[in-house]
């Protein structure tokens, strides 16, 4: 009878599951294993990493020293502007997966600009942006964040009409929602690019999909990404790690190793509600992908109760069953 209690006592751990690293067995610790891990570190290390060091620093010159020059120097020529800036970020974007010797297969068809059309991925780390991003231009909506990433969504990144929104301030949701109507709206815009769960995920789960994205009236385009931890875990905890030690972390590994498919795009049905349709995609994308949908609200990581709180709310349900078992 026990048993039975599990799956209710255990509730808030299938939450946090959906957030956590899941490090592979150790394998190094054995004679006969060990020096070749040894080896393995001397090469990540010693050669591979300063070699990307050197292909990143290189990329940021070129990109930095021709972007700002067409920014400044074609004001008045609009549209060529646009097309060589967008240009330009797909270039530095790859220079950023060579700088992790990633592997990208792309399935499907290339995105294209066209109005009233939004695309949505499931979402693992700031770098599922980047590995899209060196494929296709996209306009991303995105938390807005501090340090040197903050500074590229203010200056460069505000080019290609990306949103940013603070997740603090309840105000932001209506400009929010106001700007993804007006940019899916105008032909000429970079392709609006959204990940709906709201936050990272550890890319064995999905957790519920905001509906923002499927009230637009626009076409849904889904995205599926799935990463290979073979090499690397590519999943970012940006509760226990900055991004630039999340990017060391891919620089001193193997390889990041990941698919990319581009979906059937997808229309609301008769009589679907936004949440349905939300829904729909989710599992079209999850089954693309291999995740486990699970019905959490992903925004639940940045306000969920204290394991002390969460141990005592456990405690006492199990009290309570406990006790409706011996009455009967």
């Amino acid at each position: 009878m026990l048993f039975e209690v599990t799956p209710h006592v255990h509730l808030f751990d299938s939450f946090t599951r959906c957030f956590k690293s899941n490090p592979p067995e150790p394998w190094n610790w054995n004679i006969y294993l060990f020096p070749m891990w040894c080896l393995g570190v001397v090469i990540r290390y010693g050669i591979l990493f300063p070699i990307r060091v050197l292909v990143l620093t290189i990329g940021w010159i070129i990109f930095l020293s021709s972007y700002f020059s067409v920014h400044f120097l074609l004001k008045g020529q609009e549209k060529l502007r646009k097309n060589l800036e967008r240009g330009l970020v797909e270039l530095i974007c790859s220079f950023f997966v060579a700088s992790w010797t990633g592997v990208v297969k792309y399935h499907g068809p290339r995105p294209s600009i066209r109005p009233k059309q939004v695309f949505v991925a499931n979402h693992t780390s700031m770098i599922d942006f980047i590995i899209l991003e060196q494929m296709t231009a996209f306009a991303v909506i995105m938390q807005k964040h501090p340090g040197w990433v903050g500074l590229l969504q203010s200056t460069i990144l505000e080019s290609l009409g990306c949103i940013w929104f603070n997740r603090t301030e309840a105000k932001d949701r209506e400009i929010v929602a106001r700007k993804l109507r007006e940019h899916v709206e105008g032909a000429d815009n970079n392709p609006l690019l959204i990940f709906p769960e709201g936050t990272c995920v550890n890319n064995h789960y999905s957790v519920m999909f905001k509906k923002g994205a499927f009230e637009l009236g626009s076409t849904v385009c889904p995205i599926a990404i799935k990463y290979n931890k073979i090499f690397v875990d590519a999943f970012w905890n940006s509760r226990k790690q900055s991004f630039t030690k999340h990017l060391l972390q891919l620089m001193t590994s193997w390889a990041v190793v990941c698919d990319v498919w581009y979906l059937e795009p997808q229309n609301l049905k008769p009589g679907e509600t936004p949440i349905e349709f939300a829904e729909r995609v989710r599992n079209i994308i999850s089954t693309r992908a291999g995740l486990k949908m699970v019905p959490w609200d992903g925004y639940l990581k940045y306000s969920r109760p204290s394991p002390k709180h969460r141990e005592q709310k456990q405690k006492s349900f199990a009290e309570s069953v406990l006790r409706r078992l011996e009455e009967n």
